[in-house]
């Protein structure tokens, strides 16, 4: 665990904040000043272990045995004297975070005496990198796909989608993934809607179309095998080819349409995109600007400002210093402040 960023020191004798950011390709967590209303990281460490989810959820034990020494180390390098507030953003927290709601609280206060505890979805410090504080949408991509809004009032957060490959995650990477694979497959049986372009990238993938299922369906990472193909739709896209520039159509289209579902419906609300699938560039990027400017006329496409990790600080900051206005949320937001005093 800890492998150093490079980043510097913080100033000896600050008030401090950690955020964390747990998800599929393991765990990132820096520290900031409390004081600092940007949450600018002073340093950072990452393990690249993702945390363990068991039969009672994300394994709380886990993410601890890797989140408290890298603290230790952040801490002292930060020259700080504990943490007043902690933000864990982590992928599954929504449906899986039991387990860390009950027990990370009084294992961080009783490490570094954090007074301050926020719990977030993924999709929640996303948002945060992404905004920050203020009304909007956030369309969360990658490997799956969430999209998330608020208008800061008692309404709390929408969200669309995020329902995993097999039920959802439209126009994700696995989603796209699997279209373009689909293709592959219509084109080597001989029914209509193939792509030869696409079969031949399959097959240099993959190998032999006829032995993708046997390839595909054991594998208990298949969400991640089908998002890898999406690069090969992407490619096949950029040259031309109609079967492949129509999935990627389809995809912005169902990417649109759950901003649509989330955003607040005032002029001028602010709509980010962020994660990995937006890498795929301009075969994604231009329907999909088409697509939010059709369904989402009165909105104000804003690239991300930050990072999910960037976001986690962002919290823990505005947390630490009462100036936190994202709405809390049994789910996605579970704030823990210190009980009032007599």
């Amino acid at each position: 665990m800890g492998e150093p960023s490079g980043r510097g020191r913080g100033a000896v004798g600050a008030g401090h904040v950690l955020g964390v950011d747990s998800g599929g390709s393991g765990l990132r967590i820096a520290v900031a000043r409390a004081d600092d209303e940007a949450a600018r990281p002073l340093a950072e460490r990452v393990s690249r272990e993702p945390v363990r989810i068991g039969p009672a959820g994300i394994d709380a034990g886990h993410l601890l045995s890797q989140l408290l020494p890298a603290a230790e180390e952040l801490q002292r390098e930060a020259g700080a004297d504990g943490f007043t507030a902690v933000c864990v953003g982590a992928a599954g927290a929504a449906t899986l975070g039991d387990e860390l709601r009950t027990r990370l609280p009084a294992a961080l206060a009783s490490a570094f005496g954090a007074r301050y505890f926020a719990l977030a979805a993924d999709a929640v410090t996303a948002y945060a990198g992404a905004l920050g504080q203020r009304p909007g949408a956030v369309i969360a991509a990658g490997t799956g796909m969430i999209a998330l809004g608020t208008d800061l009032t008692a309404g709390g957060w929408r969200r669309a989608d995020g329902w995993g490959h097999l039920l959802g995650d439209c126009g994700s990477g696995a989603w796209i993934g699997r279209a373009g694979l689909e293709a592959a497959l219509r084109e080597y049986d001989g029914r209509p809607g193939g792509s030869a372009a696409l079969l031949a990238r399959a097959e240099a993938v993959f190998g032999p179309a006829r032995a993708l299922p046997g390839a595909l369906y054991p594998r208990p990472d298949r969400p991640a095998v089908l998002a890898s193909f999406a690069p090969e739709v992407a490619g096949g896209a950029t040259d031309g080819d109609t079967v492949a520039l129509g999935v990627l159509r389809a995809a912005a289209g169902h990417l649109a349409d759950a901003a649509a579902a989330v955003c607040p419906p005032a002029a001028d609300s602010a709509v980010a995109c962020t994660g990995g699938l937006f890498g795929l560039g301009e075969p994604l990027l231009a329907p999909l600007r088409q697509a939010l400017a059709e369904r989402l006329p009165r909105a104000r496409s804003t690239a991300p400002a930050g990072s999910p990790l960037d976001g986690a600080l962002a919290i823990a900051a505005a947390l630490a210093g009462d100036r936190l206005t994202l709405p809390a949320d049994a789910e996605l937001l579970q704030i823990t402040r210190p009980a009032p005093g007599p």
